[in-house]
């Protein structure tokens, strides 16, 4: 789903507001399942969700967490729906077996880390990697999925668009109204800087909430190799103008950026494209870790891949924000 710009807009435009009470309506039920009690599986869930759709930085706030999980003893799985996957699950995802077109493109990414689990019912999912012996699920998305009881719910905002004009789908980007969702979670992770980001911290602050912050930092060597050069970046992720963005602020040249969905299934033409694109501006192509495994694995994905430059990126907490969050985990893992 590619977001329209009108989402993004402090003020509510008038689509926006022609669009506001069929978004009242959808945010209603969305709500009402969040207050739903959800199922116990005899061991903790810590959900990284968001407030909107689209991206926000919860694939790398997961792998943060299970890392942190890992380094701290534990036996984390996570549990993830496979968005743009076929498989409907429960089944264990494995990088050597599986593309993206099976379990998805964020799963792969997350499966190098720790063992991930695709499924639809998240119920199942959930049953069958305790049952695998995993000590603590870490869910990615699924925050107003009732399906599981969540011993910790943190919330991830991109600092650079925040809400957007704090309206429900289709209306604006909010899955339900903020101050509600605010209610059912523990914590709010900030991602970034930007006004937008700040307005939501101070009503995670007035709700209560723990307001953590972070940014996205790229891959040293990655950097080094594309500092100063001029670039075609393209990417399919929920908010492909962040990374490029992210490449002006590390002191690489975007000439030409192309931007695709959230998910996108590049095609034999897009691909031949975006390579004669390059080619004859004499620019190097400069991608996604997430784009990049959806184009793992397929004739048509390999050579566009070949003639890449990854960036990838990992989330890094703020000082205060890392004693922050250990001591939630402590005190629903001990």
């Amino acid at each position: 789903m590619h977001a329209p710009d009108f989402w993004w807009r402090r003020e509510p435009s008038t689509t926006a507001r022609l669009l506001a009470p069929l978004g009242a309506a959808l945010g209603a039920v969305t709500l009402a399942r969040l207050k739903a009690a959800g199922s116990e599986v005899g061991i903790p869930v810590i959900c990284i969700g968001n407030p909107t759709v689209g991206g926000a930085g919860k694939t790398p706030t997961v792998i943060h967490l299970a890392r942190r999980l890992i380094a701290a003893k534990h036996r984390p799985c996570v549990l993830t729906r496979g968005y743009g996957g076929r498989e409907r699950g429960p089944v264990q995802v494995d990088p050597l077996l599986h593309q993206a077109r099976d379990v998805g493109d964020e799963p792969l990414l997350i499966a190098r880390v720790a063992p991930t689990y695709v499924a639809r019912d998240r119920l199942a999912g959930a049953q069958f990697a305790a049952q695998d012996g995993a000590d603590v699920v870490v869910m990615d998305d699924g925050f107003q999925n009732p399906a599981l009881a969540k011993a910790l719910s943190i919330l991830v905002v991109d600092a650079g668009v925040g809400v957007g004009n704090g309206l429900c789908v289709p209306a604006g980007p909010l899955r339900a109204p903020l101050g509600p969702q605010l209610e059912h979670a523990q914590a709010l992770l900030v991602v970034g800087e930007g006004a937008p980001g700040e307005r939501v911290a101070r009503d995670g602050y007035g709700a209560g909430v723990v307001v953590l912050r972070g940014r996205l930092a790229p891959d040293a060597q990655a950097v080094a190799r594309l500092f100063g050069r001029r670039v075609l970046a393209y990417a399919g992720i929920g908010r492909p103008a962040k990374f490029f963005e992210t490449l002006r602020a590390l002191g690489v040249l975007p000439i030409l950026t192309r931007p695709f969905p959230d998910h996108h299934v590049y095609t034999l033409a897009e691909v031949a494209g975006l390579l004669a694109e390059a080619r004859s501006h004499d620019l190097t192509l400069v991608t996604t870790e997430k784009d990049a495994v959806r184009l793992a694995g397929t004739e048509v994905g390999e050579k566009l891949l070949d003639a890449s430059e990854v960036l990838p990126v990992r989330l890094a907490l703020e000082p205060q924000s890392v004693k922050a969050l250990d001591h939630m985990l402590s005190g629903i893992l001990g």
